[in-house]
């Protein structure tokens, strides 16, 4: 039974009167000694509260998709195959678009995906599901795929679209953004009526280690390779499939919370593959994030704040960065990242309003896709 499907949560509903009506009616019938009286009862009180508790914990998980299955949940998923050394994206440090090397000759053959539905009932039918094996990550995992409306229409046949990465928080599912922040239902009528570029939206799954560690989206040495997974396989494998833009110019990367964290520092670290990044509610310091891996390795810690990536930058990358936050929850991280950039860096930081919660973020979708369409316009 499926931690997000439908007849679980029934299930969870019915428990809690059926826990009552059986606390009732064996309250007084309880026999024996005081003392297994006493423990009777109390039981039956504990079992009236764990039915309660879980309702709810399921309720908030569907509507919040922050836990996909079973196995996030319990902490007993790990999605890593291999730790492969991972070669340089663009060894002649140039103009290599999404990891490609330019050198045809050395190509790895296509990425050839099979497709289907999410079967989640919080995700649109709309939104494709493959699961993909990460060559050059080691990295397995699901990836959600959702085209724009112009994408199957006659007219724009011989088009190629640009593409975003959305990244969920965490913990946090692939299908998040499509189920909880409406990306796809949000942006859809806005891209019909041409206020935004036709967007191929990808939502690759991050949460990658058991035993609830995050991995950061960072690539650690003999643990995992998160970054190649998100920056290197996945745009792969959409490129392979699909009819996107290669060009770095025609790439962004989007997320919340935790999410925001890594879109900042991937597009940052990686202006050879993205133009844009947009983060919500994000962190510099990856110790923000207490099960980071990356926040417990003082190198690590330092090599992926978005702050030290930009002082460290052999040049300035062209990359244009959103991000928004209220105070302490992102606002003074994202002046901090644009006190430091410098042209052709661009950073634009907004004060939100309101709670850590996807509520939020959903309702910043549009504008926040609205100001991504004037750095990446349709074409």
């Amino acid at each position: 039974m499926e931690l997000t499907g439908t007849p679980f949560f029934i299930l969870t509903v019915i428990l809690v009167p059926v826990s009552i009506t059986v606390a009732l009616l064996f309250w007084g019938k309880v026999r024996g000694p005081h003392p297994v009286r006493v423990l009777s009862r109390i039981v039956m009180i504990m079992f009236c509260q764990v039915t309660a508790v879980l309702m709810v914990f399921v309720m908030v998980n569907n509507a919040n998709l922050i836990y996909g299955n079973w196995d996030d949940l319990l902490g007993t998923g790990d999605h890593v195959r291999a730790v492969p050394s991972v070669p340089p994206a663009d060894p002649a440090g140039g103009n290599a678009q999404n990891g490609q090397s330019g050198d045809a000759g050395k190509q790895p053959p296509k990425v050839l995906q099979k497709f289907g539905g999410v079967n989640d009932p919080a995700v649109p039918g709309d939104v494709q599901k493959t699961d993909l094996k990460g060559q050059v990550s080691g990295v397995d995992g699901e990836v959600l795929v959702w085209l724009p409306p112009q994408y199957n229409d006659p007219a724009f046949k011989d088009k190629k679209f640009p593409v975003v990465e959305l990244i969920p928080g965490y913990p946090g599912s692939s299908s998040t953004w499509y189920g909880t922040l409406k990306v796809s239902e949000q942006l859809k009528p806005l891209m019909q009526q041409g206020k935004i570029a036709p967007f191929i939206l990808v939502s690759p799954r991050t949460l990658l280690l058991g035993s609830h560690q995050d991995a950061g989206c960072t690539d650690i040495p003999g643990k995992i390779n998160a970054d190649a997974w998100i920056t290197r396989d996945v745009p792969q494998m959409v490129m392979d499939n699909f009819r996107a833009d290669p060009s770095a110019d025609r790439w962004a990367i989007a997320g919340y919370s935790a999410g925001a964290h890594c879109a900042a520092k991937l597009s940052l670290a990686h202006p050879n593959r993205y133009r844009a990044g947009i983060a919500m509610s994000g962190y510099n310091d990856p110790a923000s994030e207490p099960d980071s891996l990356v926040g417990k390795d003082a190198k690590l810690r330092e090599a992926n704040n978005p702050v030290n990536i930009l002082k460290t930058a052999q040049q300035p990358p062209k990359v244009a960065l959103l991000v928004s936050g209220a105070k302490g929850d992102g606002y003074e991280d994202g002046q901090a990242i644009a006190a430091v950039a410098k042209d052709p860096t661009k950073v634009q930081v907004e004060e939100s309003t309101g709670p850590h919660t996807t509520d939020m973020w959903k309702k910043m979708v549009p504008s926040a896709f609205e100001w991504l369409t004037t750095i990446i316009p349709a074409q």
